[in-house]
């Protein structure tokens, strides 16, 4: 079973509107609420594609209660209850551009902090394979993603840690490191303090930087050109086909949930970068974001290059 983690999951709030007048009343026709936040749309997809999957994280109010309520079947629920409400984050669609509305979320105390990592040190137990997604709330350590790395590695589960910042930085830096990071072009060129091209040499190199050292794949998102991998000492070019793109949204979320899937059925290097990015492409050609339509899988998957 593959655990996800999401600790400040949303309420996703999407509001269409030919025209976005400012300083009146817009009225909406249509209104669309999802249980959201990045581990959630993991989550969903691990779902879709049948791999067994359990969500944690923190969760409270009636928001809280939404999100359970609407996780979808097959998810097994291990979330964790706290006092504040969980957040809403609505998205604004007008004129072909997206308005997004982001609340902070709840404060989580030290209490609840420490409360959730005893929590979640006994699931990492009942699981094989732990992915960690999205941003903190306020209230926890900016080395709180460290800690649940080091709880999960100490107890022998890979680690998928897709986050960005300072609590990226302090997970990379700790002395137990993620198993998988998956940064994409512009988070590696903040994590290195420098502007990192697309180049496949360029690329190679600044991967090689001791900032990496003991990280056992780092996996560059390279939108449509791909992606460029190291694993160990091995690097990968992967080269994917032209698709119509209808919502990009969610897609490196849909990755992160294959690279989870692969490494809970132990695939190959090559068939793991497949796997990973036809589940993103898959995810850009659907209108709901984290969501797959796996009809087009093996069309997809025997377009991509790995060299």
């Amino acid at each position: 079973m593959i655990l996800t983690v999401t600790m400040n999951p949303s309420i996703d709030i999407s509001y269409p509107l030919d025209v976005l007048q400012l300083d009146t009343v817009n009225r909406v026709a249509e209104v669309s609420k999802t249980a959201g936040g990045k581990g959630l749309n993991v989550t969903r997809v691990l779902s879709e594609i049948k791999d067994p999957v359990a969500a944690t994280g923190l969760l409270g109010g009636r928001t809280g209660q939404f999100i359970l309520d609407h996780l979808g079947e097959g998810i097994e629920e291990r979330f964790f209850e706290i006092a504040g409400d969980t957040r809403n984050c609505i998205a604004i669609l007008h004129e072909g551009k997206q308005t997004e509305i982001l609340e902070k979320g709840p404060t989580i105390s030290e209490k609840e902090g420490k409360d959730f990592l005893d929590h979640y040190r006994h699931l990492v137990e009942q699981v094989e394979v732990v992915a960690i997604s999205g941003s903190l709330p306020a209230g926890l350590p900016v080395d709180y993603y460290a800690s649940l790395v080091k709880i999960a590695r100490e107890a022998g589960k890979p680690v998928v840690l897709d986050c960005s910042g300072a609590s990226l930085e302090a997970a990379i830096q700790a002395a137990v490191k993620p198993t998988v990071i998956k940064p994409n072009n512009e988070e590696l060129s903040q994590l290195l303090g420098k502007e990192v091209s697309k180049n496949v040499e360029d690329l190679k190199e600044v991967l090689q930087d001791s900032l990496f050292d003991g990280i056992e794949w780092v996996i560059v998102s390279l939108g449509a050109n791909g992606a460029f991998a190291k694993h160990g000492d091995v690097f990968y070019k992967v080269d994917i086909p032209d698709i119509p793109v209808v919502n990009p949204v969610g897609s490196g979320d849909s990755t992160v949930a294959g690279i989870a899937s692969a490494l809970n059925s132990k695939k190959s290097d090559a068939d793991l970068l497949k796997h990973a990015m036809t589940l993103g492409m898959l995810n850009a050609q659907e209108t709901m974001t984290g969501h797959v339509n796996m009809t087009n899988y093996e069309t997809l998957n025997s377009q991509i290059g790995v060299k």
